[in-house]
Formats: C-alpha cells, structure tokens, sequence
C-alpha cells in the first residue's frame, strides 16, 4: 500500500513538473521580495520610478481584522537600515529612497472599517546611484489603539533616469503652484466693481503647509489698475495636498485714471514643505483685462462732443435660477443706475450683446427684443429691467460677457452712447459612461480572486476630479479603487482584484459604484453600474492519496489494471492545476495586449 502510495504522488508530481516546464520563464525576479501573504499591505501593481525623481509609492491598506481602525496612519518604515550601498554583498538590504526630514514622515488615512480599504500614496526620492532592477520598500501601518500596528513590503520598479526634457526639475518639485489654470482672463469694465476668482493649483508631489498668497500693490496706474480700499489682500490656508485646487477671491475697484488693456497681476506664495519646514517663496503672475479709456483719448474734457452727460452703471444684478445650466433658460434682474449727482437721463435705450462663441450668440432672448426703452432715470435713480434669456448648449464651464448698450440724452449732450458688460457664470452638468466590463472569470469559488476591467469616459464638459470607484456584494470582499482626475473626452481605466468570500445567494449582481468631486471639492451622487459574478462554495481538494481501490461503492470496479485505472484521480487533479495555470495566463496576456494596444496609440498621437 505503501509503494503504491508513492508512486501516484510521483505521477503527480511529474504531471506539475512537465506544465511548468512548458512556460515560458519569468526574468527579473531574483530581487523580488514575495508579498503574497501580506494581509494589510495590498499592492495591485508595481509603483515605478526614475533615479533622482520624485515617485509615489501607491498601495491599499486593507482591514480583515473583523473591527474597525480609527486614526489609521500609513509611513515608510524606518529600519534603521537603509544605508547600504548598490553593491553590497547578495542579500543585503537596500533601501531605495534619498533619506529627508520627511522620508519617513506619515500620511494620514483617517477610519477604515471592517472589511473595507484605503488607497494610499507615499512619496519619496529615489536615489540616484541605484542600478536598474527591482527593489522592496518596507511600510508601516498604526492605528488608534495599536489596532493596526503593522509592517509589510511593498515591491518598485526602479529605471535609470535618461535626462530628457521630460524629466525636468519643474515636474520634479516638493510643491509647486500654478495660477488660473482652466479659467478666462478675468474682465472688468470701469466704474463697476470687478469681482473674481483665481484657481490656483498645488503641482507638487507633496501638501504644501501654512500657504500665504500674497498680492502685490502699487501706487503706479500703469502698473496696477485697481484702487487700494482693503489693508489686506492676503489669502491663507493651512495646507494643500498634491493636485489640490483652491479659489482666491477678489473684489476690486477700478481705477479711473487707468486705461483699457491688459495688466499683470504679480503675487507672492509664501509655504512650508513640511510642518516645521523653513518658509519657501514662489512668485507667480496672472493677467487681467480692464476696459476703461484708450491711450490715445488725449483730448479729455477739450473734445466738443465730451459735455456734461449722465453716466449709467449697473448697480447690481441677479439670475433666476442663481446656478444657471448651459442650455437651459433664465431670468436677467439687472439694476441700472443714474450714478451722476445732478444730471437727469431721458429716452434711454438698453440693448443687450452676448459674448460669441464659435460666432454663435452664448445668450439669447428667450422672446421678442434684445432691446429696453425707459423714458427717464433721474440723478441717483434706479430702474430695474427683467429680461428672460436662454443660455447655448455645448460651451464650456465659465463666465461670459453679456454687454448692455446704451443710448440716452442729457440735457447739454443728446444721443450719449455708453456700454457697460456684467459676466454671466455658465455650469455644466457632469456626464460619464461606461464600457465594457472584463470579468476574467465571471465564475469562481470563496477564496478566489476576479479581476475587474473597464473604461469610465468622461462625455461631458467638466473636469471629473478624484474618481472614486466601489464594489458591494455580499459575495465580495467590499473594495473601492481610486482612478484620479478624468478631463473631458478622455477616459481613465479601472483595473482592480475582487476577492470572494461567500457563495452567491442572488441572481449574481455586483454593484459598481462611481463617485467624483467637483470644481469645488464636494463629492457627487454616485453612478452605479452592477456586473454579473457567480461565486460558488470552495471546493474540497482531495488528490486522493489515500483512497483505496474499491472506495466508491460496488458500482465501481475493485480494480483496474490500466493506467489511467489506477492514477484518474491524480491526472484530473493536475488537470486541474493545468486549467487554473491557463486561466492566469489568459488575464496576463489579456493585459500585455491592453497596455500594448495603449503604448501604440500614444505613439500614434506622437507622430
């Protein structure tokens, strides 16, 4: 019994033995640390970098611990070890990155439930005399109550720097800012008060600390055209992260002595690249355009047709709805004032211009004139003019100048012309879809895993920022993968592991839920989108070493002197490894052709 035992396990063991031997071999893993086992630390792909560059080591932090992790805190681990050169002995361990004061500094992921994950990021300085190859980078995970305390190795791909224009130092920086980035030049037409936004963007690798944006002022009109009113125009904040975008409001009054054109705003940006950091300083100049008088307008008050006239300004107006969506029509609430002191406007005449686009009008009137006749507006008076207008489909997401002419007599000076321009702020609404959904397979046991791909296309006109994607199934592991920022027409692919842990009780759907933020960092309505996954209980492994010829019952022959007699059940178990070796290798290939067909199309957008 004994001898027989052996050789089925030596037919199995050969039956392996010659599927491994037919696949082809896997290089470049002999400094691979095997993280198979890890159960905090989960990392779907291999994080890469460049000698000498800034990279970010991307990983999920994941609860299986059966209660929840409060002040959950992710860092590179400090072992103490990380001075070992490149040619030290084999074995020796090699730390990867340049050691800073903020090498090892934490990030904060804040409570991850039970059965739930985070994705993470950490960022770092490869060092510049690596060689080429594979290195493990080992991570610390802690938590409020020591819950969580833990450290696992992720593993990077490091490459060799090449020094091209697209590795230059500006892409490279701790933090950097870029000023209205996806906006229009601010206008401003004088004496109206101008009030604006700026968008200013952290382009760094890391979160900027106590930032201070500080505007600089000049008493020179040619140089600055706006009055000086407030003693302070600095805007704070505590700190913003790698991407993140915040908005500089201004409110300004125009200089009357200023003349019409484009004038460069100069600002300071003063921030810390870590908590106790010393204070760095970054300039930085955004443009606007005022409308007031040409240069040329020498003659002033000597100009015969120049008499005393009314001025009529906007003195303030609102929209109903207040959001208003391209496309869709509105109420225009202006209120026009007679800011002269003693000289009365009679046959006034306002029409109103929109701003094109694509020479297409951006408003409309939703019926009947463009135009409104108001017999009189005495000195200091105010009238107020409702026009229903209707905004165009299909434009961007920004403001547009809707100019209001007008013709009116005074009584030294008859048929005065004058334009004033307010800016309509225009929003579009956020749209995506779908493609297809891989499920490679669709069918597995608890226990197993699944892997999910597929496109999210953004067919709208605005910026989706931080795409959030969830799985919720009672048959998966609860799992969410953060995709990034998705601009109009482009698209951003979902790539992510599914782990089963219950067999299917329903008709086998998956919800998929997609969330993303807006412009304002407020996070919208998720999408959802559900997929087909059947999960099964696992199936007992029995390679039937120790069953006994004639264990089956009667019905089955005591003894069969054939081959396949004898060692059926050995051979179908390595039929079975052969199947599920083929089903890997089947999602590898699917994803060598998909980043193929990928690195193909942007050699064709190159040439």
């Amino acid at each position: 019994m004994k001898n027989g035992r052996i050789t089925r396990g030596l037919v199995l063991l050969m039956a392996c033995v010659m599927f491994v031997a037919g696949m082809p071999p896997v290089t470049g893993r002999a400094e691979l640390i095997d993280t198979s086992d890890n159960d905090v630390i989960i990392s779907q792909t291999v994080p890469k970098g460049k000698t000498g560059k800034r990279m970010n080591v991307t990983f999920t932090v994941k609860n299986d611990s059966g209660e929840d992790w409060e002040d959950v805190r992710v860092a590179i681990y400090n072992s103490g070890s990380y001075i070992a050169s490149p040619g030290g002995e084999d074995g020796e361990y090699i730390f990867p990155f340049e050691v800073t004061a903020g090498t090892f500094e934490s990030k904060y992921l804040g409570t991850i439930k039970a059965g739930s994950s985070r994705s993470a990021s950490l960022p770092a300085r490869v060092r510049s005399d690596l060689a080429e190859g594979y290195y493990a980078v080992e991570i610390e995970v802690t938590s409020k109550g020591n819950k969580a305390t833990t450290t696992e190795y992720v593993n990077i791909w490091i490459s060799k720097s090449t020094g091209g224009k697209d590795e230059e130092d500006e892409d490279d920086k701790e933090v950097g800012f870029v000023l209205g980035e996806g906006q229009a030049t601010p206008y401003g037409v004088y004496p109206n008060v101008m009030n604006f936004s700026i968008n200013m963007r952290n382009k760094g690798l890391s979160e900027a600390r106590d930032v201070n944006v500080v505007m600089v002022l000049d008493k020179d009109t040619n140089v600055f055209p706006f009055d000086i009113n407030d003693g302070n125009y600095d805007r704070n904040f505590e700190k913003m992260d790698p991407g993140e975008v915040v908005q500089l409001p201004y409110s300004m009054a125009i200089r009357s002595d200023a003349y019409s054109g484009y004038y460069p705003i100069k600002f300071e940006i003063y921030y810390r690249e870590t908590a106790t950091g010393q204070i760095m300083k970054e300039e930085k100049t955004f443009w606007v355009h005022i409308k007031n008088k040409d240069k040329d307008d020498t003659s002033g008050e000597f100009n015969e047709n120049d008499r005393t006239k009314a001025r009529i300004v906007v003195d303030s107006f609102e929209t109903e709805p207040k959001t208003i969506i391209a496309g869709e029509p509105f109420r225009l609430v202006l209120r026009m004032k007679n800011a002269s002191s003693s000289i009365a406007a009679s046959n006034i005449l306002f029409s109103l211009e929109s701003e094109k686009v694509d020479n297409s009008s951006v408003f409309t009137t939703a019926s009947g004139s463009s135009s409104v006749v108001v017999n009189s507006l005495g000195a200091g008076e105010v009238t107020e003019l409702t026009i229903d207008l209707l905004s165009r489909a299909g434009i961007d997401q920004r403001s547009y100048a809707l100019t209001i002419k007008e013709t009116y007599d005074s009584p030294e000076f008859k048929n005065a012309s004058e334009s004033v321009t307010i800016d309509i702020p225009i929003r579009q609404i956020a749209r995506l879809n779908t493609g297809t959904m891989e499920v490679m397979p669709d069918n597995l046991s608890v226990g197993s895993e699944t892997n999910i791909m597929f496109p999210i296309n953004n067919t709208g006109k605005v910026i989706l920022y931080n795409v959030m994607v969830a799985f919720e199934a009672d048959s998966i592991q609860p799992t969410d993968t953060y995709v990034g920022n998705i601009k109009p027409g482009e698209t951003g692919n979902v790539d992510v592991m599914l782990s089963a842990v219950a067999p299917t009780m329903d008709e086998g759907k998956v919800k998929v839920l997609i969330t993303y933020e807006d412009e304002n960092g407020e996070v919208q309505e998720a999408v959802e989108k559900e997929l087909s996954l059947f999960v099964t209980e696992a199936m007992e492994e029995n390679f039937g070493m120790d069953i006994e010829v004639g264990e089956f019952g009667d019905n089955v022959p005591a003894e069969d002197g054939s081959f396949f007699g004898k060692y059926k059940i050995q051979l179908a178990a390595a039929a079975a490894v052969v199947l599920a070796a083929a089903a890997v290798l089947v999602i590898r290939w699917k994803k060598k052709k998909k980043a193929q067909q990928e690195e193909d199309d942007l050699d064709d957008e190159i040439s």
